[in-house]
């Protein structure tokens, strides 16, 4: 791919591109972009950036300061497979226009930090990613809540709850509830839909491993992407949301990330696979327990003993806690296992290769910004390591089995968004080592939130309410 503006611009040529468009990733998670025409576009401006209003941006800047530049990566040039007329895209890193400083709130920024700190340490070079994010693809969504009325009303032909529908013909291959983990067609309807996916996947550099349905009715799916490094993953989740969404387009259905839209069924996790690595060699295999090193075992103590606080991070939505209760399939449990899938950090067996040795966390969901979860995972893992954070004991018995006093005794993720907060206010001094993350970034996340989710939603009846309490 193009590295310098030359090579941008004669690429550019070469593809007959005639727009160029520039991506960024707001504080959240979401992809912002303005597009400009290639005779607009030359070395100055791909070097020293394009001007926008950081004032729109969420949690950015305020509107007396509000000028910023998005400063484009070159490596990160591809064609963009969506728009109509051919166009180059280029993700930005985002920069003050005066100072040229990078900005602490990107989150790019911050996940180009974290991949600094950790050569800087010497414990690793390399730090191996492995996403597995969920999501269901529907038909038809409807939503609105004003002073008055409350409601969402989501719709799939693939649904269990569509079985006896009278318009049709309905043929009846719908998943059942919990039932929809690997069948073939017709009850998967959705294959030749994914292989599209992943074939638009493969034209930006995306390497799928493999595609399913998942575990709930309606329409949730999972695509596997090959782990990267992790900002070249960061980079790729972003670029995954975005070609999923638009392909569903295209067939007129609409897919969500969201973890929890459906009551009675599975949510969506985004199971998060974590390894080090130095002078290409991986640091995770050993002859401890379930195959793992000392500095394996270690890194997964970090996350364990920071697991409250990662929380805010890794299922930062008021929704993810709806998927993460306790009883249920989701992992709420916050200790190890080399199987059980009930703990929080588990240690796959799949293969005895010591480059396949890693450490599973299961607790994040899907609208988890990679940016920031991965280093966020990361300094952790560091955290650990550097000070010989004991794991604690396996969690290898079935979570199901256990009395409520066991479950008691052990250490459980946050019940909700506003306990992640407060966890992540308590514990993240792990996080700010070599100004990875900023501590104006971790106050702006956490007023956010409170603000404009958590306060939100406790301002507002729940349509629940009105079945509990209006007859009462």
């Amino acid at each position: 791919m193009p590295s310098t503006p030359k090579e941008v611009l004669d690429f550019s040529k070469k593809n007959n591109v005639e727009q160029v468009d520039v991506k960024f990733c707001d504080l959240f998670g979401q992809w912002q972009h303005c597009t400009y025409p290639t005779e607009h576009v030359d070395d100055k401006s791909l070097t020293e950036g394009f001007g926008f209003d950081g004032s729109s941006i969420r949690g950015w800047q305020v509107i007396n300061a509000s000028d910023m530049l998005m400063v484009p990566d070159l490596e990160t040039a591809k064609i963009d497979p969506f728009f109509s007329t051919p166009t180059l895209s280029l993700i930005a890193d985002i920069v003050d226009p005066i100072t040229k400083e990078a900005y602490t709130k990107d989150p790019r920024n911050v996940a180009k930090k974290a991949v600094a700190f950790l050569k800087q340490t010497g414990i690793a070079d390399t730090c191996y990613v492995g996403p597995e994010p969920e999501f269901f693809i529907f038909d038809d969504v409807r939503f609105e809540s004003t002073q008055y009325k409350s409601y969402y009303q989501i719709d799939s032909v693939e649904a269990a709850w569509n079985s006896g529908r009278a318009d049709g013909p309905n043929l009846g291959h719908k998943p059942g509830y919990k039932a929809g983990y690997f069948p073939v067609s017709p009850i998967d309807s959705y294959g030749d839909l994914r292989t599209e996916m992943t074939t638009v996947m493969k034209k930006v550099g995306i390497s799928v491993e493999a595609h399913h349905h998942e575990v709930a009715t309606a329409g949730q799916c999972e695509i596997d992407m090959r782990f990267e490094d992790l900002l070249t993953m960061a980079d790729q989740l972003q670029w995954y949301k975005y070609i999923i969404k638009n392909v569903a387009k295209r067939h007129g259905k609409t897919v969500t990330f969201m973890p929890k839209p459906i009551f009675g069924d599975n949510g969506s996790g985004m199971h998060t696979h974590m390894s080090l690595w130095k002078g290409g060699e991986p640091l995770f295999a050993g002859d401890g327990y379930a195959g793992l090193s000392e500095i394996g075992m270690h890194a997964i103590g970090g996350i364990l003993h920071h697991g409250r606080a990662l929380m805010a991070i890794a299922a930062p939505t008021a929704n993810s806690y709806h998927r993460l209760v306790p009883g249920f399939e989701a992992p709420v449990t916050l200790a190890m296992s080399q199987r059980n899938r009930s703990a929080a950090v588990r240690i796959p067996m799949y293969s005895p290769s010591p480059k396949a040795k890693r450490a599973e966390f299961r607790s994040p969901d899907p609208l988890a910004t990679g940016y920031l979860l991965f280093p966020a995972l990361m300094m952790a893992m560091i955290d650990g390591i550097q000070n010989k954070l004991d794991p604690g004991e396996p969690l290898d018995r079935d979570i199901y089995d256990m009395t409520p006093e066991e479950l008691a005794e052990t250490n459980v993720a946050p019940a909700s968004l506003g306990e992640a907060m407060a966890a992540l206010e308590a514990d993240h001094e792990f996080l700010t080592k070599g100004d990875v993350f900023t501590q104006d970034l971790i106050d702006t996340w956490v007023w956010w939130k409170r603000n404009h989710e958590i306060d939100a939603l406790r301002l507002r009846p729940h349509p629940y309410e009105f079945d509990l309490y209006f007859q009462a």
